[in-house]
């Protein structure tokens, strides 16, 4: 049974496996208090401690993670993370996503646009700022 309230969504997510491999752009699929799932076009090994950015929030979330699993998809990879340690801001980004995925679908209710996550995140921040 699962602890944590998975949220979807398809906000980007920077990923970096060590100091010598250059971060990534990849999609989340989901995120919660306890961990994400993000997609990706390479396996990445179960244990891997593995850095997380999240460049749409503010301020930016940054944390490391533990690689939990890795499954195959037609696409690429979906890969489980769980949060290392206690971070307080692991709420306010849960948060903060929600926000953005309910964003988006109030922007093609009312304006009849569809925003992918990335799109939808920048403009609701932009929105914030004002």
């Amino acid at each position: 049974m699962r602890r944590y309230i998975r949220h979807t969504t398809d906000c980007p997510v920077d990923v970096q496996l060590s100091e010598v491999v250059p971060p990534g752009r990849e999609y989340l699929r989901n995120i919660s208090r306890g961990g994400l799932c993000f997609r990706s076009l390479v396996a990445i090994e179960i244990g891997a401690t593995i850095h997380i950015t999240i460049p749409v929030a503010q301020p930016v979330f940054d944390t490391a993670g533990v690689v939990a699993w890795c499954e195959p998809t037609p696409d690429g990879f979906e890969v489980g993370v769980r949060f290392a340690g206690q971070d307080p801001r692991k709420h306010r980004i849960v948060e903060q996503v929600c926000q953005i995925e309910n964003f988006k679908r109030e922007i093609w209710m009312e304006d009849g646009r569809r925003l992918n996550g990335e799109e939808a995140a920048l403009e609701w921040l932009r929105r914030q700022q004002v």
